[in-house]
């Protein structure tokens, strides 16, 4: 590591609630310029969140920022709560002391590309509603490998919701979706090469999503971490509902997750809908994922 990080800021928040140590945490990191990559995974292991985001401000354009999210094993090139996250602490920086009810938008630069956001500024914590673009809707899986899939998450046919696919849903990450009736707190990964399974079909990682309680859950692909609260998840579930007839385009969906932590946190989705009768994939023309975030403590390397 050659870079001087004497003075590097950071910001932590939890994303997904309005409740300072709850919701999904995040490092922010606003001024990351002159990092290289391996020093930002460095960073990422040390501070022992589930992500963190380094920001690169655009001297030109104040509410343009180029941006790049480590996990502890790797870089993301999308991820939903710290994109939320960063454009709220961008806001805070902007009028550090404001009124509740300001607004700003930021575009964040991402690997995938540019990802929208706006901020409002509320009594106390932020709301931030990310615009994820149209979802892709990938493979959906035969007998043979959901059986497969099923096997993995320590999960049986019976669990699955009925009539409903296991089917590969992307906003930016593909997620493969795994729609459950039954057995939502028996759901882990619990074979190895699980990773490689679900590349096989098109996916990043695994979402298991109880139907009738619109409640979620994802780990790492070694099923050693579980997520508090996935923006990127939140987005391929909503249009998955909305496809599949159980959610209507233009309505909010909210998403729970975080339970099993003991960190509940509420996603908020809105799934808008072309012109058309509704529920067809062709007619979904956009994604909104909005969640809360409160500031909870900051930092200066020394």
């Amino acid at each position: 590591m050659q870079e001087p990080l004497q003075g590097l800021e950071y910001r932590h928040v939890d994303v997904f609630t309005r409740e300072a140590l709850s919701g999904n945490g995040l490092i922010v990191f606003p001024e990351a310029d002159g990092l290289a990559p391996e020093t930002m995974q460095l960073i990422t292991r040390e501070m022992r969140q589930f992500e963190s985001i380094f920001l690169v401000p655009t001297p030109a354009e104040a509410h343009r920022v180029g941006a790049r999210v480590f996990t502890m094993e790797e870089e993301l090139p999308f991820a939903g709560h710290p994109v939320l996250g960063a454009a709220c602490v961008l806001h805070e920086r902007l009028y550090y002391v404001g009124d509740a009810g300001e607004r700003e938008a930021w575009t964040l630069e991402l690997p995938v590309g540019p990802v929208q956001v706006s901020t409002t500024r509320r009594e106390g914590w932020y709301e931030a509603t990310m615009d994820q673009g149209q979802p892709r809707f990938g493979a959906t899986l035969d007998a043979e490998m959901v059986s497969r899939i099923l096997a993995a998450l320590n999960l049986e046919e019976s669990d699955l919701y009925p009539g409903l696919p296991l089917e590969v849903v992307s906003t930016g990450l593909p997620y493969l979706l795994a729609p459950l009736a039954d057995g939502l707190e028996r759901a882990a990964i619990v074979q190895p090469g699980f990773e490689e399974l679900l590349a096989s079909v098109g996916a990043k990682f695994v979402y298991v999503l109880h139907v009738s309680t619109r409640e979620g859950r994802t780990w790492d692909n070694d099923g050693r971490v579980e997520d508090v609260a996935t923006g990127s998840a939140a987005g391929p579930a909503a249009a998955y509902l909305v496809r599949h007839g159980l959610a209507s385009p233009n309505e909010e969906i909210t998403l729970n997750q975080g339970r099993f932590l003991g960190r509940p946190s509420e996603l908020r989705v809105r799934v808008e809908g072309a012109a058309g009768d509704a529920g067809n994939a062709g007619e979904i023309a956009a994604v909104y994922v909005t969640g809360d975030v409160r500031m909870v403590a900051r930092g200066v390397f020394e």
